[in-house]
């Protein structure tokens, strides 16, 4: 298996959480977005993945890119340790939790989002930061009075789910933009569960290989 990722990104770190929870050995092959290198455009990353985000993913005869199809590939393949729970609506609710954040949150936050705003529309850092902020706090309104129904431990019961795998990145990143998060108890909480897992711990940003040693 390998892994075309980058430290930061937030669909990368998705998939790092995933295979550490199902006990799967992954080459992560780090990939630099950072503008001016922008190794995601180069030609030979345009040949293996045409859309030149991560992540990518191959395990054999597959490839495949966009978290979402790598994270339910990885659930039908390598079901021993299940991230989905056992019943429909189970299912259900998990992935409206996980969509939550990858369809309404993530996407307008995206780095590619961010130097659109500064480069196409003219906005400074200040107007850059609270658009990061606008559509952190009202994605995590919903998602905190959500899960006040569905957590244990976790977003969903008491064990890990592609619920804990999209909050816990897109937490992160709100951190990092200085999101405040007070009024998200229930989040702050199931965050610190997920974050006391060796799994989510080795997949952090700061702990991979291609991570400054500032950031």
């Amino acid at each position: 298996m390998e892994l075309y990722g980058y430290f930061r990104s937030s669909a990368a770190y998705r998939v790092r959480i995933a295979l550490a929870l199902k006990g799967l050995d992954c080459d992560n092959i780090p990939i630099n977005l950072v503008p001016g290198v922008s190794q995601q455009r180069s030609a030979d990353y345009l040949a293996i993945n045409p859309q030149g985000r991560v992540p990518f993913f191959s395990d054999g005869n597959t490839a495949i890119s966009q978290s979402p199809a790598i994270l339910e590939y990885l659930e039908e393949v390598y079901p021993q340790v299940p991230l989905l729970p056992s019943d429909a609506t189970g299912r259900a609710t998990v992935r409206q939790l996980a969509s939550l954040v990858a369809c309404d949150i993530h996407p307008l936050n995206n780095l590619s989002v961010l130097q659109a705003l500064k480069a196409g529309f003219g906005a400074d850092e200040a107007a850059v930061q609270q658009w990061y902020h606008r559509w952190i706090i009202d994605g995590f309104t919903a998602f905190e009075t959500l899960i006040k129904g569905t957590a244990g431990q976790f977003c969903y019961g008491d064990m890990p789910t592609f619920a804990d795998i999209y909050l816990v990145p897109q937490l992160w990143n709100a951190r990092r933009f200085n999101t405040p998060l007070d009024a998200f108890p229930e989040i702050g909480r199931i965050d610190d569960n997920c974050n006391a897992l060796d799994a989510f711990q080795s997949a952090a940003p700061e702990n991979q290989p291609d991570a400054p040693v500032s950031q």
